[in-house]
């Protein structure tokens, strides 16, 4: 059904969503983008669903249907669970084969409400910014308060501020902080959230998809990377506006849970995304810059009697999964 909607309709905003166990979620985010689509001709929704099998493509197919969604939004179910990047991919790739390819993409999480006006304000910002390849939206809580969405990229001096956590050190290192104050206004910033990224038809051209050797975490900073090295621009955009239901959709970084163990694939992602970038060398530096300053705000923690709020078994399962370690395996 995508692909005769594909040749058949010119396009102007495709919405990508990937779905995995997340049936309810996806089903309240395609009912947040109803009217957004209606207001915004020429825009699609595909929902892939990475092979959830626990009843999701039954459920979302069904409730297109029921719904009377069906002129603007379809389901493509995949073979495997391949990650975030796999299933945005699956989507994103088919589109520019396409002859009516839009000249947007819009990746968006399926743990998220747009507000009105949301898909708009990003299709008008790029508009009248053609040197801007990605924009990403104000992502915010129920209530309206902000999250960080606007971001620097990761360098050895972020990683020894998030291990060290010291006033003092942190307002040295200000400037290579990841997550700087949330900006009121529009403004460049080097990677936003893929919870809401727009990304420009002429970036995937020049950089390819999204990298899916990144199951999950560190692909949208990655991708981000490789359009600033081509001179692609990347800005945030505040008055686009999107709710982000923190870790529903991962299970990982749930404000309303006790902190739960890192899995496995976010280290992998994250030692992908330096040696990557960055080389061996600077990654195994990385390693030990977090590792040691971790290790002492553990200590600081301890003799402080500072609130435990870190994942359990953070620091033996950074270490277990260091370059320094897993580069032998």
């Amino acid at each position: 059904m995508f692909n005769e909607i594909l040749a058949n309709n010119p396009m102007q905003l495709l919405v990508a969503i990937v779905n995995y166990r997340t049936p309810s979620l996806t089903i309240d985010c395609l009912r947040s983008l109803e009217e957004e689509v209606r207001a915004l001709p020429g825009t699609y929704v595909v929902v892939a669903d990475n092979a959830s099998g626990d009843g999701s493509v039954e459920q979302i197919a069904g409730t297109i249907v029921t719904e009377g969604w069906g002129d603007w939004a379809s389901l493509l179910p995949l073979e495997r669970n391949g990650g975030f990047a796999f299933g945005n991919n699956a989507v994103i790739r088919t589109a520019l084969q396409s002859t009516n390819s839009p000249p947007y993409f819009l990746l968006l999480n399926p743990d998220t409400v747009v507000r009105p006006g949301a898909l708009q304000v990003l299709v008008d910002f790029m508009d009248k910014h053609p040197q801007v390849g990605i924009a990403g939206s104000r992502l915010e809580n129920v209530d309206g308060t902000p999250q960080f969405s606007a971001f620097r990229f990761h360098t050895i001096l972020s990683e020894l501020d998030l291990g060290l956590r010291l006033g003092v050190v942190s307002k040295l290192l200000a400037r290579w902080s990841v997550a700087p104050p949330i900006p009121e206004e529009p403004c460049q910033t080097d990677w936003v959230s893929g919870a809401s990224m727009m990304v420009r038809r002429e970036v995937f051209e020049a950089v390819g998809l999204l990298d899916e050797k990144y199951f999950m975490y560190y692909e949208e900073t990655d991708f981000c990377l490789q359009a600033n090295k081509r001179g692609w621009l990347c800005w945030y955009v505040p008055q686009s506006r999107v709710v982000h239901l923190v870790g529903q959709s991962s299970g990982i970084n749930d404000p309303n849970r006790p902190p739960q163990r890192l899995p496995k694939y976010w280290f992998d992602s994250r030692r992908r995304y330096f040696i990557k970038n960055h080389g061996w060398i600077y990654t195994a530096l990385t390693d030990v810059f977090w590792a040691s300053s971790f290790a002492l705000w553990r200590l600081r923690r301890i003799i402080q009697r500072k609130p435990d709020r870190d994942p359990p078994k953070l620091l033996s399962d950074f270490l277990h999964n260091s370059v320094l370690v897993t580069i032998k395996n």
